[in-house]
C-alpha cells in the first residue's frame, strides 16, 4: 500500500538541531548527524532540513556541513535556508539534496523559482509558506523565520508560486509550531483547494489522528518536528517515527 508521505522536519542553528515553539525559544535537541542516522534506521520517507538562521543572518547555505549531512542521509532530503541563487540550488543537488525549499527568496528574488524550475524541474522546487492568523481573522504570510510580515493571503501566494513553477508547497502554521495542538485544518484545506500541486501540512502534529485529519483536509503529505523528537509532558528528547504497520493503521480507511 502506498501511504501518504510522513516527513520529519529538522531545524538547524549552526551545527545543532533545535526545536521552536511558534518559531520562538529554540531549544537544543541534539546532533543532526545522529538524528539523521536514527531516521535512516526507522526508514523515514524523507526529511526536510531548514536552517532557521540563514536568511535572518543574510548568509547562504552551509555547504560543508550539508555535504557531511548528505553523506549520512540514506533517504530523500529537502533543504531550505538562505537560498537565493540557482547556483546554490545546483550545488545542493550536487551534494545530494533532492529538493530545494524556497521561502523569503520567493519575494526577494522574483525570478528564482522560474529559473530553478526550468533548469531542474518543478518536482525539485518546494515553496515554504509560513502563516500566522490575524487578530481579526484571516491569515498573513511571514518570512525571515516568522519576523517579517508580507501582507499576502496564503491561498493567493500559493497560486502565484504554482504558476511560477513550484512542484510542492509546504504550508506551516506558525501559531501551531511546536505546540502539538493539531494542524490548522482550515488553512490546509484552503491552500490545498487553491492549487493542484501537492501540499505538505506542517505545524502542530501530535499524533496519528492529526496526520489523518490533515490528509482528509486535502494535504498530500504530512510533516512534523516536535512530535518526532519529544516524548511525554516533559518533552524528553526521543527520536521516533511510525513503523510500516503503524502507517497502515494510521492511513487505512476508517470503517
Amino acid at each position: 500500500m502506498n501511504f501518504p508521505r510522513v516527513i520529519p522536519v529538522l531545524l538547524l542553528r549552526g551545527r545543532g538541531l533545535y526545536k521552536t515553539v511558534k518559531f520562538k525559544n529554540p531549544v537544543y535537541v541534539g546532533d543532526p548527524m545522529n538524528t539523521v542516522r536514527l531516521f535512516n534506521e526507522k526508514e523515514a520517507n524523507e526529511i526536510v532540513v531548514l536552517d532557521i538562521d540563514a536568511t535572518a543572518e543574510n548568509r547562504g547555505p552551509n555547504f560543508d556541513f550539508l555535504e557531511d549531512l548528505a553523506s549520512e542521509c540514506f533517504m530523500p532530503f529537502a533543504y531550505g535556508g538562505g537560498i537565493t541563487t540557482v547556483d546554490q540550488i545546483k550545488r545542493l543537488f550536487f551534494l545530494g539534496a533532492e529538493k530545494a525549499v524556497i521561502n523569503a527568496a520567493a519575494f526577494d528574488q522574483p525570478g528564482l523559482i522560474e529559473d530553478a524550475a526550468r533548469q531542474f524541474g518543478a518536482q525539485s522546487i518546494v515553496a515554504s509558506i509560513d502563516v500566522k492568523k490575524k487578530m481579526l481573522g484571516g491569515y498573513d504570510v511571514f518570512t525571515h523565520n516568522g519576523t517579517k510580515g508580507r501582507g499576502r493571503k496564503p491561498t493567493e501566494l500559493a497560486q502565484e508560486l504554482e504558476s511560477r513553477g513550484v512542484g510542492e508547497i509546504l504550508i506551516n502554521a506558525i501559531d501551531r509550531d511546536g505546540t502539538m495542538s493539531g494542524y490548522d485544518l482550515d488553512l490546509i484545506g484552503d491552500v490545498a483547494a487553491a492549487v493542484s500541486v501537492p501540499v505538505v501540512a506542517c505545524g502542530g502534529a501530535s499524533g496519528p489522528s492529526d496526520f489523518r485529519a490533515a490528509i482528509n483536509a486535502g494535504a498530500a503529505a504530512v510533516s512534523a518536528g516536535a512530535y518526532f523528537v519529544f516524548q511525554g509532558k516533559h518533552r524528553a528528547v526521543l527520536i521516533s517515527y511510525p513503523s510500516e504497520d503503524e502507517l497502515n493503521t494510521i492511513f487505512s480507511p476508517e470503517e
